[in-house]
């Protein structure tokens, strides 16, 4: 199969900064507001619930360097796509790229933009369809601002990305200094609560935790319009996820501190009862404004990333070649970009008549999408088995250690993501296989 050739091609526009802001952008999101009660459910005190968000920090980081050394040596659009296509022949890159297209990428931009639309209407309600119209207009405006050009996207995810981290520090910061005394149940690391190794249930917590997490690979898609790639990829990789792994422990401790271990395990809205415990009854207000920001700047980075994967197949495969085209004056893929809000717009309107499919995203796209990643980590040592040490501007340090501890916990949260999910798992995977016929159809094709 060959590879058809476009006289125009993605120009460099990310620099490490922006990289950065993408990566955090979409890992820093709903989820930290949302999933640290699941997580202390799951765990047998406060220590190792702590360990299991630094956990996750560290099994990030291992993941982020297997694919700085995939980055920095194939740099292009496609990132993960081109990674198995290359590793495993196209077959693997295109199943890869159809269960992003219809279901993980587009399904996250409906799922993030309903939330928003919750969220929205609390503050001004639209009537009986309003989530799903403020999902709606968040798809339509994201997508436009992402067709008038990567600069301009670009831009907004920095100033989306900073209002986040800044505003995380704040809160956990006046979570330490503004409570005080009896007010508060106080972190206590004693008896029960220093159980690391005994206890809880590991595999349900780091489910949720490292979903927390999830979205660090989707720099991987914008090496292909990188500055000095070989060097900023591992840059933005590595410091974005310690950046994240720093303030999701503190904004975690903040919320053993502030509300206790014991609320914050039964709590269904704790960045709600942490903002008012904080601020007062003015925390509600706080917390909407903090998640619709959030969810903007996930699906902002979200979309500038799945757009990638629709141009990469695109640009292979003569069946979707009307997305394989990039505009070269707003260094944009204007097609893919329209095709994806198409199919993320579908999904909304279907949403406005069933919570259902919002309900089960997890479920049915964490199996999919952690079989993948394995993938993924494999192809590294069958790049290593062919090239050597030849062509690598960037080597995982102690190698085969970070990506064998890695692929290991590939292989765990795939175990443990189909054992915890029930009927999501089935749709996702029938959703992969549909693509089947469609594969047949675009390898004749190309003949």
């Amino acid at each position: 199969m060959t590879e058809h050739s476009r006289p125009v091609r993605p120009g460099p526009s990310f620099t490490t900064l922006s990289s950065m802001a993408v990566v955090i952008g979409i890992v820093v999101g709903i989820g930290i507001f949302r999933l640290p009660p699941i997580v202390a459910a799951s765990s047998a005190g406060e220590l190792q619930f702590i360990m299991f968000w630094v956990a996750g920090g560290v099994i990030s980081l291992m993941g982020a360097l297997c694919y700085a050394e995939l980055s920095s040596s194939m740099p292009d659009s496609g990132g993960e796509y081109y990674f198995l296509r290359k590793a495993f022949g196209p077959a693997t890159g295109f199943f890869l790229s159809w269960g992003r297209m219809t279901v993980i990428q587009t399904g996250s931009i409906a799922l993030i933009a309903f939330i928003l639309g919750d969220y929205a209407t609390l503050i001004l309600d639209l009537g009986t369809y309003s989530s799903s119209i403020y999902a709606a207009v968040t798809v339509i405006l994201l997508t436009f601002l992402n067709l008038l050009g990567t600069l301009h996207s670009r831009r907004v995810q920095n100033i989306l990305a900073s209002i986040i981290v800044v505003t995380l520090v704040v809160i956990a910061f006046s979570g330490f200094f503004l409570t005080s005394g009896d007010e508060v149940p106080g972190l206590t690391l004693s008896g029960k609560n220093m159980q690391v190794f005994s206890g809880g249930a590991p595999g349900l917590a780091m489910i949720f935790v490292l979903l927390t997490y999830g979205g660090w690979s989707e720099a991987a898609y914008l090496t292909g319009e990188l500055h000095n790639v070989k060097r900023s990829i591992v840059r933005a990789l590595v410091s974005g996820i310690a950046i994240i792994t720093g303030l999701y422990v503190v904004v975690n401790l903040t919320y053993l501190h502030v509300l206790g271990f014991d609320a914050l395990s039964e709590s269904s809205t704790v960045g709600y009862d942490l903002t008012e415990r904080i601020f007062g009854p003015g925390g509600s207000v706080i917390v909407v404004i903090i998640v619709i920001v959030s969810a903007l700047s996930t699906a902002n980075a979200t979309i500038i990333t799945g757009a990638r994967t629709n141009y990469a197949i695109g640009r292979d495969f003569r069946l979707f070649r009307f997305m394989g085209r990039w505009n070269h004056p707003r260094n944009s893929p204007t097609n893919a970009l329209l095709f994806q809000g198409g199919i993320a717009l579908a999904l909304v309107g279907a949403g406005a008549w069933s919570q259902q499919a919002i309900s089960t995203m997890v479920d049915y796209t964490a199996p999919v999408f952690w079989f993948f990643i394995m993938l993924i980590t494999i192809s590294l040592f069958v790049f290593r088995y062919r090239n050597g040490k030849h062509n690598i501007s960037y080597r995982v340090p102690m190698y085969p250690l970070p990506p064998l501890l890695f692929l290991a916990a590939c292989v765990y949260m795939l175990y443990s993501s189909l054992v915890f999910t029930g009927t999501g798992a089935i749709i996702g995977a029938s959703i992969l296989v549909a693509g089947v016929p469609v594969w047949f159809i675009a390898r004749t094709c190309q003949r």
